[in-house]
């Protein structure tokens, strides 16, 4: 697990995010996944925008909403950056070729990985996003297995 996945929690504003996230992605040695979990508008696109970058990524990075799956060159292996929003479940994840996806060595960044269920592997580094009340330039990120990601509770 790269050093600035360790486990804990900050107050971000949205430059530090991408620093820490670009810093994130610096560190990142294939094969990896990386759960991105959090409300709409928390920064999950901008946070893998940012470990893209650090990770070596020269794309242009977008949402994979309505894709559901982008995969970009990068140096060190391929990213697959996934947004699993638009899937009901686990059972829809044959129809993005999920395990090959999951077993490939590369980079993959998931947005929101509930919707895999059980079939989110154990061995991923979890991240959460989530709003600061009274302040909306501001996130709180938790890094590193934040409790509750494996069985889906909050």
């Amino acid at each position: 697990m790269p050093p600035l996945a360790s486990v804990g929690r900050l107050a971000l504003s949205q430059d530090e995010l991408v620093d820490w996230g670009r810093r994130l992605g610096s560190q990142i040695t294939p094969p990896l996944l990386v759960a991105l979990f959090g409300e709409l508008g928390a920064g999950k696109t901008t946070l893998a925008r940012a470990i893209c970058d650090g990770y070596g990524v020269r794309a242009s990075v977008t949402s994979p909403t309505f894709a559901i799956v982008h995969t970009y060159d990068a140096p060190r292996s391929p990213v697959h950056h996934l947004d699993l929003y638009r899937l009901d479940g686990p059972r829809d994840l044959q129809n993005i070729a999920w395990d090959d996806l999951i077993e490939a060595e590369a980079l993959l960044l998931v947005e929101w990985p509930e919707r895999a269920g059980e079939l989110l592997p154990q061995d991923h580094v979890s991240i959460e996003l989530r709003h600061v009340d009274g302040e909306p330039d501001k996130r709180v990120l938790y890094a590193g297995g934040y409790s509750g990601h494996r069985m889906g509770e909050r």
